[in-house]
């Protein structure tokens, strides 16, 4: 069943998804009460049309029931979308729509999945707009997802947000708050518009997919964005810059850990440049300057830049050891800063794994359609690096408690202190001189 908030009321139909998101007036008034059910059980099948044939053929198993629906979410509201025409354009009413499902005994796959949850999809054909923008097949999209089960992260993010990667490393999911969906809601027509304007040429996050998943009546929220990391390039070095120096330095903890993510101080007290010269430095400016004034039109701050560093040598080198050892190494990067759970091949239950993982590149190689965040270091650095650098955390929006935040820190640091929690021009303005500064 599929709704859409038109004038505050709910309309639900039974039919298909083209027809609730395109022709919303055609939909029946919701009866108070009334649950959205889907039909699984046989007493329920009669009379209305089934959804889950295909779905009978995959397994979606995973270490947590909040995975598997996952999984199976994805999977379903894709398999839907492929039913609906690609519209010439967007509607207003596309960054308000939803599409939702309830499942009750669960039979046909029991062992694997909860007996009862709900899965909701935000905005499906704006989402789907936008991983066409980003050339994101929504097949490829859907296999990474579906065929084996998401990877935990053993990294968090500032306020306990946890972080998961799909199988071939290609996406980063992440559980937010349901104030960062509404947030996402703010903002998304305007950063839909964004995205067409600059051709999907930006450091942006690059969000693919907004979901609610209900499990034992606990809802989770996530959101699914590309990794900034490679799928395949074992990133060394890893940094979240915000271009403020007070209280940016890695904790000790930080650093206990096998790729830490260290910060601000430690960048500079390194004396670390990124040499990516002169052209590439160009261009990334102006994708970066571009990016940051349009989040201060929409007066979000707190952003960081995500640096991963790729050493080719010393990745020549551990391939190396790998050999002599005549075993496969177990860890991989979660492309967010952390080992990875489970290994990385051809997933259970699949006939054998159609994406090419770069067998037919060199050391130090990437393909730029996918690795769309990585620039190599100029022929004349120092050493041999891939960097990956890209905008992360624009959910942060400048609002009272900023302001509170800003005026104690004020007081405690004095004016002039670098402090993060500055006013959002103030903030990108800082950002970018910082960024300018660290690129040779």
């Amino acid at each position: 069943y599929y709704s859409l908030p038109l004038g505050g009321a709910l309309r639900f139909a039974t039919f298909s998804l083209d027809a609730i998101l395109r022709r919303p007036q055609n939909c029946k008034r919701h009866q108070k009460g009334e649950e959205s059910v889907a039909p699984v059980s046989a007493s329920k099948t009669k009379t209305k049309k089934k959804h889950f044939i295909g779905q009978k053929v995959k397994l979606f198993r995973a270490s947590e029931p909040i995975l598997s629906v996952l999984m199976w979410g994805v999977n379903h509201t894709i398999n839907e979308l492929s039913n609906v025409p690609v519209p010439v354009m967007l509607m207003p009413d596309d960054f308000k729509a939803y599409s939702k499902i309830k499942v009750d005994n669960h039979l046909f796959n029991k062992e694997n999945l909860p007996s009862r949850f709900k899965f909701k999809e935000y905005c499906p054909m704006v989402f789907r707009n936008l991983r066409e923008r980003f050339s994101i097949d929504d097949q490829d999209y859907q296999n990474s997802l579906t065929r084996s089960a998401p990877l935990n992260s053993d990294s968090q993010g500032r306020f306990g947000n946890r972080f998961l990667s799909s199988y071939d490393h290609r996406f980063v999911i992440k559980t937010v708050s349901s104030e960062d969906i509404a947030e996402m809601h703010n903002i998304l027509k305007k950063y839909h518009q964004f995205i067409v304007e600059c051709h999907g040429s930006t450091l942006l996050p690059q969000f693919l997919g907004m979901y609610r998943l209900t499990v034992d009546g606990v809802e989770t929220y996530m959101v699914v964005t590309r990794n900034v990391f490679s799928h395949r390039l074992t990133v060394h070095r890893k940094y979240d810059l915000k271009g403020s120096t007070v209280s940016r330095e890695a904790s000790d903890k930080e650093k206990a850990k096998e790729l830490p993510t260290f910060k601000d101080n430690d960048f500079l007290n390194e004396g670390q440049k990124l040499q990516i010269g002169d052209d590439n430095k160009k261009y990334f400016l102006e994708k970066l300057k571009r990016d940051v004034e349009f989040l201060a039109t929409l007066k979000i701050m707190d952003y960081s830049l995500l640096v991963g560093i790729h050493d080719v040598d010393r990745a020549e080198q551990e391939e190396m050891e790998v050999e002599a050892g005549g075993e496969e190494e177990e860890y991989e990067n979660d492309g967010m800063g952390g080992a990875l759970t489970g290994s990385f091949g051809t997933p259970p239950d699949s006939p054998g794994n159609p994406l090419n993982f770069g067998g037919f590149f060199g050391p130090g190689e990437f393909d730029p359609s996918v690795d769309v965040y990585a620039i190599k270091s100029n022929d004349s650095a120092v050493k041999k690096e891939v960097y990956f650098m890209a905008i992360i955390d624009i959910l942060t929006h400048y609002d009272a408690k900023k302001k509170a935040a800003h005026a104690a820190k004020t007081v405690k640091h004095g004016a002039g202190a670098e402090i993060s929690t500055v006013n959002p021009e103030q903030y990108s303005k800082r950002f970018f001189e910082f960024m300018s500064n660290i690129l040779s």
